[in-house]
């Protein structure tokens, strides 16, 4: 089975579900903020990786305003399977959200994992899961009111110290029809203490549910050995792809092929400069020295990022 994270062939499956009954470990990029849009998604699906998420949007903000939903989302063709990722405090609200995404996307997943202060202030995000019941409806609410059956509804969770509150919560989810749970393997005070894999692993014994984990993958054999921890089936990633989106097909550090695809896929999709040089500033993290990090981190424009890369690298 960990071998099997290795399958660098294009996944053909559409439906999210499907993967995670496919036999194979799923290999799933993480909704980021700013980061996981859509021209760092296409890149990252050419790299064997399985399915994406979109970064996290306010639903209320996305049902209420078109501006929101046309800044905030966008996709075409080639970008499946795909899960939009809502915060929301709201059954309704989230339900209204998910029929807007639902001919454009294959599921909705709920943050109940963000542990930024502005998102618990407001009751969105980590907070959710001190409230199980709150997570329970909002999932009934969704499957009972979008006509697809193929549309997933998932969630990601941080964990509590208390594990018990932490299983309780996923079997409430699963009874109100979740499709899968992501868990971030920290408690919410927690930022980069090391991460409880065991108790990823005790929710996955406890569960009939596929559960994706998360957290500190940074590399293929971490996500192989995370694997072999939790029997998860699935392996999320967030920092480890903005280094290397090309993790997933089996390379060590980002291949010069990698970088040339994001330059052509950036300005294809008009991606903003910023957005841009800081996904490059990511990615050549591991292959540059602090001299050339010194020059090529101050570059101002796409076309001195362009000639920078041409004149160093050939890209």
């Amino acid at each position: 089975m960990i071998g099997d994270i290795r399958e660098t062939k294009e996944c053909q499956l559409k439906d999210p579900m499907d993967l995670f009954h496919s036999g194979q470990v799923v290999k799933i990029c993480a909704p980021m903020v700013r980061y996981s849009k859509l021209a760092f998604r296409t890149l990252v699906r050419k790299y064997s990786c399985d399915l994406c998420y979109t970064p996290m949007i306010v639903a209320a903000d996305f049902v209420r305003s078109a501006k929101a939903r046309d800044s905030e989302f966008t996709t075409n063709k080639g970008d499946h399977p795909l899960i939009v990722q809502f915060a929301a405090k709201e059954a309704q609200v989230l339900c209204d959200a998910a029929r807007i995404i639902c001919p454009f996307a294959n599921g909705i997943d709920l943050n109940c994992g963000c542990p930024q202060r502005w998102a618990i202030s407001e009751g969105y995000g980590a907070c959710l899961i001190n409230k199980p019941e709150l997570v329970k409806d909002m999932v009934r609410h969704v499957r009972s009111q979008i006509d697809n059956p193929k549309f997933s509804v998932s969630i990601k969770i941080r964990i509590h110290e208390d594990l018990k509150r932490t299983v309780d919560l996923c079997q409430k989810a699963e009874a109100a029809g979740v499709s899968w749970i992501t868990v971030h393997g920290r408690r919410i005070e927690e930022r980069h203490q090391p991460v409880h894999y065991d108790a990823i692993k005790i929710i996955k014994q406890s569960m009939s549910i596929p559960i994706v984990a998360n957290g500190d993958i940074k590399t293929l054999k971490d996500a192989e050995n995370v694997h072999h921890l939790t029997q998860a089936d699935g392996i999320m990633v967030a920092r480890g792809l903005l280094a290397n989106p090309a993790m997933f097909a089996g390379y060590e550090e980002t291949p010069f092929q990698c970088i040339q695809d994001w330059v052509d896929i950036a300005l294809e999709h008009g991606t903003p400069f910023t957005c841009f040089h800081h996904h490059l500033m990511y990615m050549m993290e591991r292959i540059t020295s602090k001299q050339e990090k010194k020059v090529f981190n101050v570059l101002s424009s796409t076309s001195a990022v362009l000639d920078y890369l041409n004149d160093h690298y050939g890209v």
